[in-house]
């Protein structure tokens, strides 16, 4: 919503920018796609890598 609303202001003080803007949007989208998606990724990678290296710990703390 906030950024709707930005985007009405861009709109009324500089209605070409807005409009380029809303031209642009999905293409900047569509580009950081990939990026996004790898970090998607790393995320899970170093998730798995941090459950394996803790679960030593993890363990010895449920035994208690």
């Amino acid at each position: 919503m906030v950024k709707f609303l930005l985007w009405l202001i861009l709109l009324v003080v500089c209605w070409p920018l807005a409009l380029l803007a809303l031209v642009l949007y999905p293409v900047v989208w569509l580009f950081t796609l990939p990026f996004r998606l790898v970090g998607i990724a790393v995320e899970g990678v170093f998730s798995a890598l941090r459950a394996l290296v803790t679960l030593p710990a993890r363990m010895v703390g449920a035994a208690r």
